[in-house]
């Protein structure tokens, strides 16, 4: 089992004031439970780490920080970099969904990353990526 957890991911699993926060959370547990890898990248945790830091106060938002970075030292979580050719994928992804302005370029640094990897599932709540025919799947 492998997922790859978007920014919105995070941030349901991170602050108990999203409302979806229990799911999210319970879904994960078993998830790694089950021992699943699951992957996100440096661009994801930008978007991540500024929301955090944004809508909670400070410790809570650091403890957050610092279950992510434990993820990471374990093993359960794999850190994709955007390296300068899957930023390059991403640019000509951009092009082709024209006729989708709203996605992110973040967004289509996740797809590059996914299909590069073989994933199919993603933590999100962006129907962004059920749109682009690359045969995603939300979960939970």
């Amino acid at each position: 089992m492998r997922i790859f957890i978007d920014t919105w991911g995070w941030i349901a699993a991170l602050n108990r004031r999203e409302a979806r926060h229990e799911e999210v959370t319970v879904f994960l547990d078993n998830f790694w439970d089950q021992k699943g890898i699951s992957y996100t990248s440096d661009y994801v945790l930008d978007e991540t780490i500024t929301l955090l830091f944004r809508r909670m106060i400070f410790e809570t938002a650091k403890a957050g920080l610092e279950k992510i970075e434990q993820a990471i030292r374990e093993g359960y979580l794999r850190l994709e970099w955007i390296t300068p050719e899957r930023f390059e994928k991403a640019k000509r992804l951009r092009l082709k969904f024209q006729d989708k302005p709203r996605i992110s370029f973040t967004d289509l640094t996740s797809m590059v990353v996914m299909q590069e990897r073989r994933l199919t599932q993603i933590l999100t709540e962006d129907e962004h990526f059920t749109q682009v025919g690359m045969k995603l799947q939300k979960v939970p």
